[in-house]
């Protein structure tokens, strides 16, 4: 089939449109920025009405860069930063409000209301974490605090939607108001198992039914764009993807077994686990990637919040760089940090530590440190952050991995993508294209009107740029990274009035005690821990009595209070 696929690819810095070609290859490219506003700490917020705009732009350059016509444009597919919460009114097609980004930490109180059995209910029934992050507690917030947003319930006018939603209700003229899959399971809205709205956690947030968009699958053909939009051309909408699962379609991740990790505002890594679900405890979820022609694919996912986002702050707040591009260079101008770590929780620690209160913290600086060195230490952090997750995916999936593949902005840095093989241990693969997300949006609408046939066939599409071989020694790699070990515990509770770190009592235990202690701890039965490790029934409760004695518990209540106190199970109190 001639012609051209058009990828919208609303990220979390702006709205980029690129056009690919029956290769995969980029044909062209245009990026426009979407300003944050942060009002509080903590806060992030975007204008709905600024983004389309600034999608709107990015088409028409893109189109001009191509030299094509609309016409050429065979199918038009979405991917996008999920969580990202909007609300608008269905009659006028008005926001009401700004969006309230994936970032944002306002709902936290609202995570903290729900007592440790709802929050294990909730994970059981959605596969993700009760953490603000998530869309559902961002709605309830919202809906309490937001007059306008009230009326608009009793006048049966309120529309959700993540971003995905909002942008094919705009390019189809309000035609359609639909969500994928990847997108409803990250909003936390999703039941893991019917895959449907699921009605306690409706129930339980007070989201009416009505506002919700309709579900569909990541690659069929929803609407056709509005005369308004090209004229008399109308071209199929037909893909929707939230973004770190179109990235990891894309770096044929289709297979299970496969992970990657994107490097943007955030960092996410994903592993393909094909149609089989995992238990993730310990700061990791387990969500829905992609469904094509009924069949539906999983994953287990970690992130961090604040990923090239600290690279940014370095030229906007700091000032030590003129460009993003920058930092490279000064990370190469010493051979080391001198021992300075650099924690960017600006917005707290996400996964796999999940502490709230934590902030951007710098260690080990001393009269010699240098603008090299925290140029240097900020890079470094993004891949001890993948570590952090990678091992905890590591875990729950039950096997090593022995290859990374990576794309995003901040996979162009020769300098990231060399430590980071370093500080895993195994090579890392960057592509060609690092675009992933696009090219994963354009595949994935594609494949719905017959322009690609299979997933196998785009899968051949990708091509390697770099391997990154790991070049330290084993023992430097655990030097270097139990020093970040030790600033992530240093951190972790600024804010909280706790003036000393917990006990090192879990260092006592082997790792087969650990994960059965944080089972236990997540609420599991012996024979749930027993058939998620694929252990008997005996071995896991030998395994308990094992752990409570070098713990000092007694009985189960004691070893819950011990695990209450090592932060192994979320509190209620501030």
């Amino acid at each position: 089939m001639e012609g051209y696929i058009l990828s919208i690819d609303q990220g979390t810095g702006g709205s980029k449109a690129i056009i690919f070609n029956h290769s995969g290859d980029i044909v062209s490219y245009s990026f426009h920025e979407v300003t944050s506003h942060c009002l509080r700490p903590g806060w992030v917020e975007q204008d709905a009405n600024d983004i389309w705009l600034k999608t709107e732009r990015a088409i028409s350059d893109a189109l001009i860069d191509a030299r094509i016509l609309p016409d050429d444009i065979r199918a038009i597919g979405i991917s996008n930063h999920r969580c990202t919460t909007l609300l608008w009114n269905k009659k006028t097609g008005e926001p009401i409000g700004r969006a309230i980004v994936w970032q944002d930490r306002r709902s936290q109180q609202i995570c903290d209301r729900l007592s440790v059995g709802e929050k294990a209910e909730f994970e059981k029934r959605t596969g993700v974490m009760v953490v603000p992050n998530f869309s559902v507690t961002k709605i309830q917030w919202l809906m309490e605090q937001d007059r306008l947003v009230q009326k608009a319930i009793l006048n049966d006018d309120l529309l959700f939607g993540t971003i995905d939603s909002w942008l094919i209700w705009k390019l189809s003229g309000g035609a359609v108001h639909i969500t994928d899959l990847s997108n409803a399971c990250t909003a936390g809205l999703l039941n893991i198992q019917t895959l449907t709205y699921d009605d306690w956690v409706l129930a339980k947030f007070g989201i009416p039914p009505q506002i919700l968009p309709e579900l569909k699958s990541s690659s069929e053909v929803y609407a056709y764009t509005h005369t308004e939009i090209f004229g008399e051309t109308r071209i199929p909408i037909s893909g929707c993807v939230g973004d770190q699962a179109a990235a990891a379609l894309v770096q044929a991740c289709q297979k299970p077994g496969v992970i990657k990790n994107t490097y943007g505002t955030g960092s996410f890594l994903i592993l393909n686990t094909g149609d089989r679900r995992y238990f993730t405890p310990g700061g990791i979820f387990s969500p829905v990637l992609w469904t094509i022609d009924g069949n539906t694919t999983y994953g287990i996912e970690g992130f961090a919040d604040v990923s090239g986002a600290a690279i940014n702050w370095l030229k906007e707040g700091l000032e030590i760089i003129n460009d993003v591009s920058d930092v490279d260079g000064m990370a190469i101008q010493v051979p080391g940090t001198c021992g300075v770590y650099f924690v960017p929780a600006f917005l707290g620690l996400g996964a796999p530590h999940y502490f709230p209160n934590a902030r951007g913290t710098l260690f080990g600086i001393n009269l010699q440190t240098t603008k090299n060195h925290i140029a240097r230490a900020t890079l470094e952090s993004m891949a001890y952050q993948t570590r952090d997750a990678f091992e905890h995916i590591e875990r729950a999936y039950g096997r090593k991995l022995s290859l990374l593949r990576v794309d995003g902005g901040s996979a162009k840095s020769d300098f990231l993508m060399q430590f980071q093989a370093d500080i895993l241990g195994i090579p890392v693969e960057r592509p060609v294209v690092i675009e992933a997300s696009s090219q994963g949006a354009a595949y994935l609408a594609g494949l719905a009107i017959g322009y690609w046939q299979s997933l196998d066939e785009v899968s051949a599409n990708w091509k390697l740029d770099t391997c990154f071989e790991p070049r330290i020694s084993t023992s430097k790699r655990e030097e270097l990274y139990n020093g970040w070990l030790k600033a992530i515990e240093s951190v972790k509770f600024w804010g909280t009035g706790k003036l000393t770190p917990p006990d090192n009592r879990m260092d006592l235990l082997s790792p087969r005690e650990r994960e059965v202690i944080s089972y236990t701890a997540a609420g599991k039965s012996a024979r749930e821990i027993a058939a998620i490790l694929f252990l008997s029934i005996k071995t896991v409760e030998k395994q308990r009595r094992d752990a409570m004695r070098k713990l000092g518990a007694n009985n189960l209540v004691e070893l819950l209070c011990i695990c209450l106190d090592m932060g192994l199970i979320p509190t209620n109190k501030h």
